[in-house]
């Protein structure tokens, strides 16, 4: 989770040094948006906050993501949505394989010092003997060596989720990486002169 709060503030930043207006994303309007608020609030509670049962545990995961995938279904439409939904695939699919746990590549636990990590409660994402479709994982690495807030391991789907992100804030947010803000910059600049 604190892996993807400092992604997005990278996007934000980004859309702001490409020329973006942050305040439109102000102007989107999410349906549903309580669902994958829920949807957070589980996964925070079983990562933490509560010691349930495995079961429960792999239950409410999984659940999570069920309403996660009812959310982007119903704003299909939003900008980046696309990308974020097949990171979110991605994602479940790895997880229901693996019996509820996002499976972590041992080599890249151990690049990103969680190889010793042995927390009570539920873990998320564990290195298992046998996982299936490993490489759809947490197969990448934020090495422990990097001068770095967070070091921890992330999947293709977590890639295409932030991307998605990123080509959403900077469509809606009109940067200069898209046509709408080049567009804009030229009228503005024809208008100038």
């Amino acid at each position: 989770m604190v892996s993807l709060a400092i992604a997005f503030v990278i996007l934000a930043l980004s859309v702001v040094l490409a020329g973006g207006d942050l305040r439109k994303i102000g102007t989107l309007r999410f349906r549903w948006a309580p669902v994958v608020a829920c949807a957070l609030a589980v996964q925070v509670v079983i990562e933490g906050l509560f010691n349930f049962p495995h079961d429960v545990n792999v239950a409410l995961h999984i659940g999570s993501y069920v309403l996660v995938s009812a959310f982007l279904v119903v704003n299909w439409r939003v900008p980046g949505m696309r990308l974020i939904a097949a990171g979110a695939i991605l994602n479940f699919v790895a997880i229901t394989a693996n019996g509820g746990v996002m499976p972590a590549n041992r080599h890249a636990a151990h690049v990103a010092g969680r190889d010793h990590r042995y927390a009570p409660g539920f873990e998320n994402s564990q290195t298992l003997a046998h996982p299936r479709l490993a490489f759809l994982g947490d197969v990448f690495p934020i090495s422990k060596s990097w001068p770095w807030p967070v070091h921890n391991v992330f999947s293709i789907g977590d890639v295409l989720v932030v991307l998605g992100a990123g080509v959403g804030m900077h469509q809606v947010c009109e940067s200069r990486l898209t046509k709408a803000g080049r567009r804009r910059r030229r009228e503005r600049h024809t208008a100038d002169s």
